[in-house]
């Protein structure tokens, strides 16, 4: 007796949803068993952006290892200077280093010290971008909340501050016809609908991932790989002690693990989630609603909220204001995770 239509078009569509859910883990799983690139081929030398803490540091540490050279851009000259001295302890190779303040960027300052960093890198072999710096401060606030000048300088460096100097190396890949750019973004960009009292640390990210996949499709046929990879939980000084609590330790990778996945996967495909870990998360946000994530993450950022706010009167004297104080208090949210 034949099957009736009906049964044979659901069992159609169960099978394709099997196969969508197969896909990923498969792709991924092929990209494991395929030996990484060569990152000298794309050039000698890779430019690191914000590479005195957390994943940059690391990043930065891990290209060294690979033999790669490296000019490492900070808005703090006695930073770059310790982590250069730190660099070339432990690795043989050349370092240079440029003060650089993206926060400055469309400011006569921002002006010169680009200026600066392309007469940095004028006749050398720059094979590898890696947009590593990101602000996240004020954290976990309503939109209202916040002094709105936390917002922009975030959206300078975040945004602006990545897009110049991306422009600003470009040119030379270009010339070589070869190169990488690597965008650090943010998992609250895949995994979740929303990010609510992130807001605008999350929304420069969705930039972020906009404009790597765009540059992915633009200069792919000129020899120059774009990929935007993303973070999730990463054992860095942005993600707080109070999310940290909250996880699981197998589901928080610290910065040197990830970054030896991370470089890894330099130059495979546009989008990239680096370790086994990670990528399960990504997987598993998949199977919840969007209600649910939304319904989650608004009670989970109060949580973060409220545990800001009390870090911050405990550091700011009655009576008292200080910004840096404020900045010390509230400048360790979740980044990376869902960030």
């Amino acid at each position: 007796m034949d099957a009736p239509v009906w049964f044979i078009s659901l069992a159609c569509l169960g099978a394709l949803y099997v196969v969508a859910l197969c896909a990923r883990p498969l792709a991924y799983l092929a990209l494991c068993l395929r030996r990484s690139k060569d990152l000298h081929r794309y050039g000698s030398w890779a430019i690191v952006t914000g590479p005195t803490s957390g994943l940059g540091r690391s990043m930065a540490m891990e290209l060294a290892r690979r033999g790669l050279n490296l000019v490492l851009l900070d808005l703090d000259a006695a930073n770059l200077q310790e982590t250069s001295q730190a660099i070339e302890v432990c690795h043989a190779v050349k370092i240079k280093t440029v003060v650089l303040d993206l926060a400055l960027v469309t400011t006569p300052q921002g002006d010169e010290a680009i200026r600066r960093l392309r007469e940095a890198i004028a006749g050398l072999d720059v094979g590898l971008l890696v947009n590593n710096a990101a602000v996240n401060t004020p954290g976990a606030v309503y939109l209202h909340e916040a002094d709105i000048e936390r917002f922009v300088r975030m959206i300078r460096v975040n945004l602006w501050g990545l897009t110049e100097v991306t422009a600003a190396v470009l040119p030379r890949m270009l010339a070589r016809g070869r190169g990488a750019v690597v965008n650090v973004g943010s998992g609250s960009t895949v995994a979740v609908p929303s990010f609510p009292l992130y807001t605008v640390y999350s929304s420069t990210k969705k930039y972020v991932a906009r404009f790597s996949r765009c540059l992915y499709v633009e200069y792919r046929s000129k020899g120059i790989d774009v990929q935007y990879q993303v973070p999730f939980y990463v054992h860095t000084r942005m993600l707080s002690s109070a999310v940290k609590a909250k996880l699981r330790p197998w589901f928080v990778a610290t910065a040197d693990e990830y970054t030896r996945t991370a470089a890894r996967w330099i130059g495979s495909g546009p989008l990239c989630v680096p370790g086994a870990a990670q990528k399960l998360q990504w997987c598993l946000t998949g199977f919840v609603p969007d209600w649910a994530h939304d319904w989650y993450r608004i009670r989970l950022h109060l949580q973060h909220r409220a545990v800001t706010r009390g870090a911050r009167r405990a550091v700011i004297p009655d009576g008292g204001s200080s910004s840096r104080g404020q900045l010390i208090a509230i400048g360790n949210s979740s980044s990376g995770g869902p960030n």
